[in-house]
Parts: C-alpha cells; sequence; structure tokens
C-alpha cells in the first residue's frame, strides 16, 4: 500500500443509498484476506462502530475491476433485501468509494464460525436449517441477477441459528461469460474450466459439495455425485433433485430445490421491492411504438390499387398485357452508395469531385505543395501518393482554406460522425478511447476492417490523443474554432463498398452557439450525443463530485444538445433522419447502481445484437427518465432512430491531471456499433430496425 499505517484519522465513503459520509475513525493494523489478490484488510471504528475494510492499491487494474464488481454486487443485494429479514444471509455492505486514493469497500463484522470448524460435528436438524438457508441465498442471489462463485467451507459461518455468506469478491453476473475460478470439489466443473456461461445452478453445485461435506465429514472429489451418497438420508433430496449434476442444465432451479427441502420461498410472496425503472422502461417502449406508427413501419402493405374503374360484367375489357410496374422504392441512405462521383464537402456542404489538377500534399511545416501526377509513374507509385494526398476544395477562399483527404473522395459514400456536448462531458476522452479500441482491433469481430483516412492524421492523433490517453494523462478540452475540421477518419470496409468515416469533435462552446463555424452541422449523417450524469442526474451520490469540479445539475439538458436539435432540419416528419445514440458518459461514478452494472459490468458481445442494444437502450432511457428531466432525453425524442448506451471513456476521475487507477475504457465502441448498424455498414444486420 502506499500510505503508513496511521491509526487515526477520518474516513469519507458511500453509503449503499448513495449518501456521503465523513467521519472520525481510528485504523487496525493491515493484514492479508484469503481470495483477495493485490487487497489489505483491516477493521476500522467509526464512532461506535467497528467494521471491516478492504482497500487495494493505486495502479493495479485487475484489483480494481474485481473491486467495482464486488461492490456493485454487495449494494444491489443491500438495497434489494436490506429491508427484509432473510437478506441476514449475505454479510452487509455499510459504504464504499471506489475513486479514493486506495479504493475500499465496507462490511459489517459477521458473527459465527466457518462451516470448516462443523465437519461432521452438526446435527441432522442443523445440517437441514443450513442446506435450506444456503438455498435460499442462492434464490435471492439469482433474482438480483448474481451468481456468488466461492461457496464453500471457508467462505459462509454459521452461529448456531443462521448461515452467512462472505462478501461477494467473487460475484458474477449471471450470463457472463465464466471465468476459471474455484478448486474442485467446490467449484462446479463448468465453473473450474471456465466455460460457457455463469449460472445460478454453479451455486447450486456448491451448496450439495458443503452440505455432503458436513453430513460425511470429508470432502467428495468433485467429479459428479459422491459415490456414497446413498449412505445419508440427510442428502436424499439434494441427490434425488440433481444438485450433483456435474453440469448446470442438470440442476434444478433455486426454488425447485427449496421446494424439495421443504423450505419456503420467501420471493413467492414479496420480492426486493417494486422495481424504480418499470415505469421507465414502459415509456421507452410506447415512445417506440409511437414513433414506429408515424413512421409507417408496422403498417401493413396497401392493398393493389384497381388498375381500371369498377364496370358492368358485360362491358368489354381491355386487359393489361402485364401489370403495371411498381414504383420505385425510395433507397435509405445505407443503400445510396457511390452511385454518383460526387461527394459533400463535410466543411461547406458542397459537392466535390475527384479532380487531379486540385491534389496537393502537406509538408512538415504545414504548407500545401501541389502533386503532380501527370509523369509516367507506376501504378503502385500512383496508388500510394494517393493514400496521403489531399484536394483542394474549389470552394475555399482565403480566410477557410481547407482541403479534402483524395480517399474520402474515391471511396463509397462518406459518413460524418458529430459527438455533441458541453464543454467538459468527455467528448474528446470518448473519441479517443473509441479510435483507441479500433487501434487495437476492436471491430474485426463484427466483420469490419479499418485503414487510416489519412495515414499522416491519424498517426497525430494517436500520438497525441490516444497514446496520451492509454498512458494515464487527462486531455486538454477542444479549443474553439473558426472553421470546423474533423478530428480523424477512418476507412471502413464492412456491408458494401469500403466508406470513409470522419469524425467531428468540436469544443461545446462552439456546439452551443448558432454560429458559423457549426453550419455543418446540418449534413452531418449521423450523432453522438454525450450525456454528462454530473449535469444530468440528480443522485446524491454526485453531489461531491459535482462539488469538485465546480458543476451544477441543470434541468433546462444540455445547451449544445438544444442548439444542434433546433438546427438539424427535420426530414422524416417531425424527426431528424440521422441516426442517434446517446452516450451516458462517465457510467463509471454511478457504476454501482443495479441497473447501470448490469451493462458496464459486461462485455460487448462479439456480435451485434439489435436486441440487447435495444435491452440497453430501455434500461438507459427508464435511468435517465428516473433521475434527470425529460430535456436530457431531448435528441431520443427528436430523432427518427436512436440508441442509448452506458459507456465510460476513462473508468475513473482525473487527479493533478492524470487518472491514478490507470485509464479503463468501458463498453465505448457501443454506441459507434449502433451508428454503423443504423447506416448499413454492418454485415448481416436489418439497419431499419435498429434503434426503432
Amino acid at each position: 500500500m502506499t500510505h503508513p499505517y496511521q491509526p487515526e484519522g477520518e474516513l469519507a465513503f458511500l453509503t449503499p443509498k448513495g449518501t456521503r459520509m465523513r467521519l472520525p475513525a481510528r485504523f487496525g493494523p493491515d493484514r492479508e484476506q484469503p481470495g483477495r489478490p493485490g487487497a489489505q484488510s483491516r477493521t476500522v471504528t467509526l464512532g461506535d462502530r467497528t467494521v471491516l475494510q478492504h482497500r487495494i492499491g493505486p495502479g493495479d487494474p485487475r484489483a480494481h475491476a474485481a473491486l467495482e464488481r464486488e461492490t456493485a454486487a454487495a449494494v444491489a443485494l443491500e438495497r434489494r433485501y436490506a429491508d427484509h429479514g432473510f437478506g441476514e444471509v449475505f454479510t452487509r455492505v455499510v459504504g464504499y468509494d471506489l475513486d479514493a486514493p486506495e479504493p475500499f469497500v465496507l462490511y459489517r463484522i459477521t458473527d459465527g464460525e466457518p462451516l470448516v470448524s462443523y465437519r461432521g460435528a452438526l446435527g441432522v436438524r442443523e445440517q437441514l436449517r443450513v442446506a435450506g438457508q444456503l438455498a435460499l441465498a442462492v434464490r435471492l442471489l439469482e433474482d438480483a441477477g448474481l451468481v456468488y462463485r466461492a461457496i464453500g467451507p471457508d467462505t459462509v459461518r454459521w452461529n448456531g441459528t443462521h448461515v452467512r455468506l462472505a462478501e461477494p469478491y467473487a460475484a458474477m453476473r449471471a450470463g457472463e461469460p465464466r471465468e476459471a475460478y474455484g478448486t474442485a470439489p467446490w467449484a462446479s466443473p463448468e465453473q473450474r474450466g471456465g466455460t460457457g456461461g455463469a449460472d445460478p445452478r454453479d451455486d447450486l453445485w456448491s451448496v450439495a459439495q458443503l452440505v455432503y461435506y458436513l453430513v460425511a465429514g470429508r470432502p467428495d472429489r468433485g467429479a459428479g455425485p459422491p459415490a456414497d451418497l446413498a449412505d445419508f438420508r440427510g442428502l436424499a433430496a439434494l441427490h434425488q433433485g440433481g444438485a450433483f449434476a456435474p453440469l448446470a442444465a442438470g440442476r434444478p432451479a433455486p426454488a425447485e430445490l427449496m421446494r424439495l427441502l421443504n423450505v419456503p420461498d420467501p420471493l413467492a410472496l414479496t420480492t426486493g421491492g417494486p422495481d424504480p425503472l418499470h415505469a421507465g422502461r414502459a415509456e421507452y417502449e410506447r415512445q417506440i411504438a409511437r414513433k414506429r406508427a408515424e413512421l409507417g413501419l408496422d403498417r401493413p402493405p396497401p392493398p393493389p390499387e384497381p388498375h381500371e374503374r369498377a364496370r358492368p360484367s358485360w362491358w368489354p375489357v381491355r386487359r393489361p398485357t402485364a401489370p403495371p410496374p411498381k414504383p420505385p422504392a425510395v433507397p435509405s441512405p445505407p443503400a445510396a452508395q457511390a452511385a454518383s462521383p460526387e461527394r459533400l464537402c463535410p466543411h461547406c456542404l458542397l459537392p466535390v469531385v475527384y479532380d487531379e489538377s486540385r491534389l496537393v500534399t502537406i509538408d512538415p511545416m504545414g504548407d500545401r505543395v501541389p502533386l503532380d501526377l501527370s509523369g509516367d509513374l507506376p501504378p503502385a507509385h500512383v496508388r500510394d501518393l494517393l493514400r496521403t494526398a489531399y484536394q483542394l476544395c474549389p470552394y475555399a477562399d482565403e480566410d477557410n482554406l481547407h482541403e479534402l483527404p483524395v480517399p474520402y473522395l474515391t471511396n463509397g459514400r462518406p459518413l460524418t460522425i458529430a459527438l455533441v456536448g458541453s464543454s467538459g462531458v468527455g467528448k474528446t476522452h470518448l473519441l479517443a478511447a473509441m479510435l483507441g479500441e479500433v487501434e487495437q482491433g476492436g471491430l474485426e469481430p463484427y466483420g469490419l476492417k479499418c485503414l487510416p483516412l489519412n495515414p499522416d492524421t491519424h498517426r497525430t492523433f494517436l500520438r497525441e490523443r490516444v497514446q496520451s490517453l492509454l498512458q494515464g494523462r487527462e486531455l486538454g478540452r477542444t479549443g474553439q474554432q473558426t472553421f470546423a475540421r474533423f478530428a480523424d477518419g477512418l476507412l471502413v470496409t464492412g456491408s458494401g463498398p469500403t466508406r470513409p468515416v470522419i469524425f467531428f469533435d468540436l469544443a461545446g462552446e462552439d456546439l452551443a452557439q448558432d454560429s458559423e463555424v457549426a453550419r455543418f452541422l446540418t449534413g452531418i449523417d449521423a450523432f453522438v450525443f454525450v450525456l454528462d450524469p454530473l449535469r444530468a442526474l440528480s443522485l446524491p451520490s454526485l453531489d461531491p463530485v459535482r462539488e469538485l469540479n465546480g458543476l451544477r445539475r441543470r434541468d433546462l439538458g444540455d445547451e449544445a444538445f438544444t442548439t444542434v436539435l433546433n438546427r438539424v432540419p427535420r426530414t422524416r416528419g417531425p424527426y431528424i433522419a440521422a441516426p442517434t445514440a446517446i452516450a451516458l458518459n462517465k457510467s463509471d461514478l454511478v457504476r454501482v447502481e443495479p441497473a447501470v452494472d448490469q451493462w458496464l459490468g459486461r462485455a460487448l458481445p462479439p456480435r451485434f445484437r439489435p436486441e440487447e442494444v435495444r435491452a440497453e437502450s430501455r434500461d438507459v432511457h427508464a435511468f435517465v427518465a428516473r433521475h434527470a428531466t425529460q430535456a436530457w432525453l431531448r435528441p431520443f425524442d427528436d430523432s427518427a432512430r436512436c440508441t442509448l448506451h452506458f459507456v465510460a471513456a476513462t473508468g475513473g476521475q482525473a487527479r493533478d491531471d492524470r487518472f491514478p487507477h490507470g485509464v479503463r475504457p468501458r463498453r465505448v465502441l457501443a454506441p459507434l456499433l449502433s451508428i454503423f448498424a443504423m447506416c448499413g455498414l454492418l454485415p448481416g444486420v436489418d439497419h431499419g430496425e435498429v434503434g426503432i
């Protein structure tokens, strides 16, 4: 750890409900805790109450990620079951601070002894009680969407009346890819091997093995049902129910095992309270249905129109030799590819055609040098020269000279993407994190290949933005401009021709003003609206961070959102036609919120799943609607197609221009993948069904 032992001081932390506390504290000595690599544990006396603190040092991303996951699980269980007596089967969390110089979590100190002390010493009644309460714990974990993964004789305590599971330091979200964890016999074969997805029935295997250990007085080998099960009547329900099956699919559901053990299921009568996001999710579905109806997406095809006015049957009819041709369908924006050689200049919004007489290169001093291709150059040399060449825009004047990369003019239909948000919301960090993931091959699992639009510009962006961010440095704010220039560009090959993709990242002050510099917005193909939780959400846990950064919550939404949405033309009825995505950036600040954790805590799937994107959009919409005003959801309200995502560009807060715990981007490619899907770039995806 970085700080020497100090017996007294103060400790500030957030409670599970998000309230900030600062209390005098007396600290005990450090000790290592089994199952917590990279962590130290100690007692902390807060007033008249002593708790247990687990903390990690800076610079250990794996330990930090594990502590985040543990804290999110502990807070979810506390919020869900704290007001119910049956919640006492879990160790109760007291508080946490994941952004402290040494992040930590606090727990109540539990009573009782680990079950390893009771091997073969419990009576039949106590054995049944332990089995029933462990099955209940797994049932409660299942209902919270969690898999504990560490049930064993050292992690379960017994006080003569109740069992209590240790802190959920190994917990995962149900359905996440299993990570190899645990040893035989306590961990199931699938969990030990790290195959498939985490399943609540993994914990039932552990329960069965632990109860066998208590009854038989010894552990089994852990390969399947113990050979001597028939010798122990107390294990009949576990055996007959299939709890010892080597595969999770062969084991009963937790509620079924409780029935076999004659243990009442409290969740059949009550749960951890009503879902706080239920109304918001329902409202999202209503709005999607309304949009689809207004855009005519759910209407049945109209009946064929009669070619002639009805006549009496005796009237002679000249029948057509063939039915008249149907009117041509209007192509969707992604389908309107490179039929025309013209490309819209993204700066002045006027058509430009590739013209070799206007080609230049840019030397190290920034001067434009004419490029002459009239000589007898080999085709390979020409291709290489054009890769880094520019064409001067014919409409540029002396005050606003600008040029276009040649590949922008010689490939498929360009896709321009603008990041929108006020100054300080994290647009630059998000774009740098996105392109850092792209550079590391993050789009290849989705069938996309990427090259730089211009190698020199891309190399500069990687060096000045991406590499600086990945080295833990906070990026400076984007300066205001008198002329909008794109930050970087890619050549993306996916479904159809290779398409240039360029990204605009303007200062928030420029976006919030109706100035000439933002005129290019009317020609943008897609938008990523970057939503800042510090400005939007009314959660009390964000108040200290707001105070630290000198920010206030705004009920009127983001000024840049409003200005851009007012400026972009509506070409699909009352809606903006350009695909949009809302990125709830800095989601790490609210990562212990269950709705956030279930998305931010999981990696993006290796293929694009529209139904999963819709589920995440529904949750983000409901979360923002519950904790912010409707003004923050205006991009969704005003756009024909819009997806919403929990993302974190940095994964933590900066101190003194650096990120002390390193940079840990989370799900930053999700908004970009949705934009690509809506624009027809993703292979195998129906672009018309994404975001609507």
